[in-house]
């Protein structure tokens, strides 16, 4: 397995690249921004782990012109941005996780296991299939079109079956997060595709 790592701390850098390989991982090092988007175009990685406050063009940014581009990598923010505006632009632009600075490497690697772990299966949940490499929808056989909230809202709840995904958790996928506008996009979810989404008090939302 082959990662892009975008960090510009050369100590925090050295340190996780060395325990990565030691855990069977080859890893290419971007100091900024501009030099990960040469590096995502000459090579082909099984996952990116992106810093945002990177010199140049941030993670971020970085991350939504690739997405732009039809490239579905899936996508580990490590910031220490934890602020609910910065962790939501993360989600927004396309990642597929976000993990918090200062954190264990054991836990990262556990993250990055359970990504690439799942880069050659797909989901299949009664009526819907779901593509973890491209991350599409389809539905009776059919490409699914949504518009991108909706999209990330029943991808995680069918990623997530039969455990319930946390309020918190569904907040993140919103533009606007709200308790409201959770609301109304799962009401439109399950009047629009017929599907039964349950609320578990205290808890979020699981899909039946």
């Amino acid at each position: 397995m082959k990662l892009l790592l975008l960090e510009d701390d050369p100590n925090l850098s050295k340190t996780l690249i060395k325990y990565l390989k030691i855990n069977g991982y080859e890893v290419d090092w971007a100091k900024n921004g501009e030099e990960a988007m040469d590096l995502s175009y000459d090579n082909t990685y099984s996952l990116y782990l992106f810093d945002i406050n990177v010199p140049l063009l941030n993670g971020v940014d970085l991350l939504t012109a690739l997405r732009d581009a039809e490239d579905f990598t899936p996508t580990i923010i490590i910031s220490a941005m934890i602020d609910v505006g910065s962790v939501t632009k993360g989600f927004i632009a396309g990642a597929d996780d976000y993990v918090k600075k200062p954190f264990d490497p054991e836990e990262l690697l556990i993250r990055i296991k359970a990504k690439t772990a799942m880069l050659k299966e797909k989901i299949v949940f009664k009526d819907f299939e779901i593509d973890l490499r491209s991350q599409e929808i389809c539905y009776q056989n059919e490409i699914l079109y949504l518009g991108h909230v909706q999209k990330n809202l029943l991808f995680s709840l069918i990623q997530n079956y039969p455990n319930p995904v946390t309020r918190d958790e569904l907040l993140l996928l919103l533009d606007k997060p709200t308790d409201l506008a959770l609301r109304v996009n799962i009401a439109k979810l399950k009047k629009n595709l017929s599907i039964e989404v349950k609320n578990i008090r205290g808890v979020g939302y699981k899909i039946i």
